[in-house]
């Protein structure tokens, strides 16, 4: 049984979120990948009158179950939309509508709203759990096993219309990175959004220097490097990268890209003023950490508001 149909574009991070949120609450769910007719797929959300004629009917389709959840503005609307009275509505992120259209709304305290039927987290919403890393640890430690300690997981992100990591800045990072490297052992994980001559360049650069980067190839490492990793690199692009990172063990170090985005900004910033992160800056200094992860909490004061 579907306890749960979600909402949501084909984004890894909003993907991340929904299905974190959903597995904490412990709901069965039905992911909808939402993909938009034309020429709505060129018009903002707030003047989607009538989702259905967005999105298609398909994502309208009874019967209902108890719970639809959205993630991000589209996906907002939609289950803003299809909220009744055996159907409850919840929106991840800021729903970028009026608040009292949904039952429970999931914010991060960088979204900057609150009310009486909001829940908020320090972090995203994501899948990273103490029994999944210690399973992915299981799996991937072994592969690891041949590189020098401390491991260090380097966490790609990429350009967003945001920032900016293209060749100048995967030039700097691979210097900084050279830097480090005869102390400690490299894995890289590039992520879709990773431009390919950024991942070129930091071949041609970090692997003589004995850096293992994924090609794509075979097992996404993605878990285990979380797992396995005594410290972790992350651009700053990604509120759900770094969400995922910091609800670890590992101290993690954040590479600050060109560009700008007041809400990411403010993330960042909030999660150095805690001590969870630091700026990379070509140097490796371990301090200790614990793990920052409100994702369970969340999930079980869903239930709780939604009666479940």
């Amino acid at each position: 049984m579907v306890d749960v149909r979600i909402f949501c574009t084909d984004l890894a991070g909003l993907r991340s979120q929904a299905l974190g949120l959903a597995e904490a609450a412990g709901l069965h769910h039905e992911l909808s990948t939402l993909r938009f007719r034309k020429p709505w797929a060129s018009i903002p959300t707030n003047f989607w009158l009538l989702p259905k004629f967005a999105v298609g009917a398909e994502a309208f389709r009874a019967p209902l179950p108890p719970v639809v959840m959205g993630v991000g503005g589209a996906g907002a609307r939609v289950a803003a939309a299809l909220r009744g009275i055996n159907t409850a509505a919840v929106a991840v992120q800021h729903p970028r509508m009026r608040l009292s259209r949904f039952d429970a709304i999931l914010a991060a305290r960088h979204d900057g709203i609150d009310g009486a039927n909001v829940i908020v987290t320090r972090t995203a919403l994501h899948r990273v759990t103490a029994a999944r890393l210690a399973a992915e640890h299981a799996v991937w430690a072994p592969r690891f096993a041949h590189l020098r300690r401390p491991l260090v997981a380097v966490l790609l992100g990429g350009s967003n219309g945001r920032y900016r990591f293209e060749a100048a800045e995967a030039t700097a990072l691979a210097r900084d990175l050279a830097r480090i490297a005869p102390g400690c052992g490299l894995v890289i994980t590039p992520s879709r959004r990773t431009a390919p001559a950024v991942v070129a360049h930091l071949r041609a650069v970090l692997e003589p220097l004995g850096a293992w980067i994924w090609n794509f190839e075979g097992e996404n490492p993605y878990f285990g490097m979380l797992a396995c990793a005594d410290a972790i690199i992350a651009t700053a692009d990604s509120v759900s990268m770094v969400s995922e990172a910091v609800a670890t063990h590992a101290p993690v170090y954040l590479v600050r890209l060109p560009g700008k985005s007041t809400r990411i900004g403010a993330f960042m910033d909030d999660l150095a003023r805690d001590g969870r992160v630091r700026n990379f800056q070509g140097r490796l200094d371990l301090w200790p950490v614990q793990p920052l992860d409100d994702t369970a909490e969340a999930g079980a004061e869903l239930r709780r508001r939604l009666g479940l």
